[in-house]
This record gives structure tokens, C-alpha cells and sequence, in this order.
């Protein structure tokens, strides 16, 4: 019994390691490794400073700081409202929120995917969305802030784009309530284990959350691809 209990014991050993020194010596080097790429870029690339602002010049584009490039990407798609107080709100209270949804104890105070493969892919999907928005406006925004693909001469200007349309009438408001009554009735549906296991409350928040963000991907599909401006016009904002 001793035996079988010492050797328990050791294989639990070998699967656990120490913060100090095991992990923090490779949180160190790569911390060493980062600032040594930052350097060698920097010494190669030389820093997007530009002329003395002139008030009788206006640059075209004119954009902001890459950190708020996503947030002036959002403004072709949704009022200025809405891309700029509703969806950074909705991301803080997303995060926020994090915690209180998410409370299964499985994974904790180990590194790894296995145990939650849907919580982090999800994550990673919403942190890869918000740099491919500032990738989006940096680098194929052009004059007039058009898009440009990147095969595309920006010293050819395009017209403001004059084939959008919007979706209109109840087909609007039947798109828009099928796509949330079916994006909350089929994950219970197809994993009710998940259901039960959140319950309502957190169920019906977690899924909106999920849904919200689903919608603005596939709003930038439908204006970059199909050239819909909005799906939904209202007397008090358009989306």
C-alpha cells in the first residue's frame, strides 16, 4: 500500500512544477527574447513620424493612432454611436464578466488547452478579431478611407462607394430576431449538458455576449463582400 502511494505521489510530482525558478526563468527569456526582436526592428524600421501638423493641409487618409484604428474601423460599419460607446462597453462588460460566467474550476492553475478548448478559442477569436479591425484600417484603408486590397495602387483614387444598399422593412426585423431566437435555442439544444450547467441567467448572457460578436463579423463580411451598409434602419440608428 506504502508503495502504491510513493508512486502516486512521485507521478504526481512529475506532472506539477514550481512558479520560481521553472516558470518564471521562461517568462524571463522570453521577455529577453521580445525586447531583443523590438530592438533589431527598430534599428531596421524607422519610426512613423511625421511633418508638423499644417491647418492648411489635410492628410488623406487621415488616421488615428494604431491603438484606436480598430474603433475608426468600426465607423463604416455601424453609427458613430454604436462603434464607438455601445461595442467598447459591450467588449468591457464582456470581459468583466468573464469571471462570473465562466466559473468551472476545471483547468485552474495549469497551462494548457485541453480543458478549455471552447473558453479560450472563443477568447482568441475575440482578441484576433479586434487586431485584424486595426489591421483592416491600417494597412487597407486609402484616400477617402476606401478600401484598397492589397494588390491595389493607392495613388489611384476610388470613388465613394456608391453600390451600397441596406436591407429594409420586416424582412430586416425577421433577419435580425432568427438569428438570435436560433443562436440561443441551438447550442441548448445541441449541448444541453452546457445549459444546465450555467443555468438561465448565465446561459442567456454568455450566448448574447457570443452573438454580439458573431454579428459584427458577419457585418463586415456583408459590407466588404456584399456591399450592405445596414441591415437595420430605424428613426434612431442604423446597424
Amino acid at each position: 500500500m506504502d508503495a502504491m502511494t510513493d508512486k502516486n505521489l512521485a507521478g504526481a510530482e512529475i506532472s506539477e512544477v514550481f512558479t520560481f525558478p521553472d516558470l518564471v526563468s521562461r517568462e524571463f527569456l522570453a521577455i529577453l527574447l521580445t525586447i531583443v526582436v523590438l530592438c533589431l526592428w527598430s534599428l531596421g524600421m524607422d519610426a512613423p513620424l511625421k511633418a508638423i501638423a499644417d491647418p492648411n493641409w489635410t492628410e488623406n487618409p487621415a488616421k488615428a493612432p494604431w491603438y484606436f484604428v480598430g474603433l475608426q474601423e468600426l465607423l463604416v460599419y455601424f453609427d458613430p454611436w454604436i462603434a464607438g460607446v455601445a461595442i467598447p462597453l459591450f467588449i468591457i462588460f464582456g470581459l468583466m464578466a468573464i469571471p462570473y460566467l465562466d466559473s468551472n474550476p476545471a483547468g485552474v492553475g495549469t497551462y494548457g488547452f485541453k480543458h478549455r478548448k471552447f473558453a479560450i478559442s472563443l477568447f482568441m477569436l475575440g482578441y484576433i478579431l479586434w487586431f485584424a479591425l486595426i489591421l483592416l484600417g491600417q494597412f487597407l484603408r486609402g484616400p477617402n478611407w476606401q478600401f484598397y486590397w492589397p494588390w491595389q495602387d493607392w495613388s489611384v483614387p476610388k470613388e465613394a462607394e456608391r453600390k451600397l444598399w441596406n436591407l429594409s422593412g420586416i424582412w430586416s426585423y425577421i433577419l435580425i430576431m432568427s438569428y438570435f431566437i436560433l443562436g440561443l435555442w441551438l447550442p441548448a439544444l445541441i449541448k444541453p449538458a452546457f445549459y444546465k450547467a450555467l443555468g438561465f441567467a448565465r446561459y442567456l448572457i454568455t450566448w448574447l455576449l457570443i452573438l454580439l460578436m458573431f454579428s459584427l463579423i458577419i457585418k463586415i463580411i456583408l459590407r466588404i463582400f456584399f456591399h450592405i451598409k445596414y441591415i437595420l434602419i430605424t428613426p434612431y440608428f442604423s446597424i
